[in-house]
């Protein structure tokens, strides 16, 4: 079995890699806040099983990838479906549509960064303790 097979570890590098791309998401609203009729995005947080499994078909489903080329790669399996609310659960409009709130999404970032840190430690630690068990430190 490979290190990268581990349920525990395949569980924390989705997360870490949702993380990644949600802050990536965040990042977009912020600099979109004055784009008249802007939405802001989320993502939706996967779920696993007791086994670090993902858990396909959460609360938005799952999207199948498209070839749009033959010399694409083929996908073994679909993957899961990040996306959020489309920033529909947001409370402010301004005049010109826009329903970017600033502060909302700084905290979302600051709490994305401080979860993202703790996957990333939990990670190191795991690994570390791998290393440990087979005689590696």
């Amino acid at each position: 079995m490979a290190i990268n097979d581990l349920p525990m570890l395949s569980a924390l590098r989705t997360k870490m890699q949702w993380h990644q791309e949600r802050q990536r998401v965040l990042a977009e609203n912020v600099s979109n806040a004055n784009t008249p009729n802007y939405r802001p995005n989320d993502l939706v947080e996967p779920k696993f099983d007791k086994g670090g499994s993902s858990v396909v078909g959460g609360t938005m489903g799952s999207l199948a990838m498209a070839r749009t080329s033959s010399s694409h790669m083929a996908v073994s399996a679909a993957g899961q479906s990040f996306r959020g609310d489309g920033g529909k659960s947001g409370f402010l409009t301004k005049p010109a549509g826009n329903a970017v709130n600033l502060e909302d999404q700084m905290m979302k970032v600051a709490a994305n960064q401080m979860d993202y840190a703790a996957a990333t430690s939990l990670y190191t630690r795991s690994l570390g303790l791998l290393k440990t068990a087979i005689g590696k430190r």
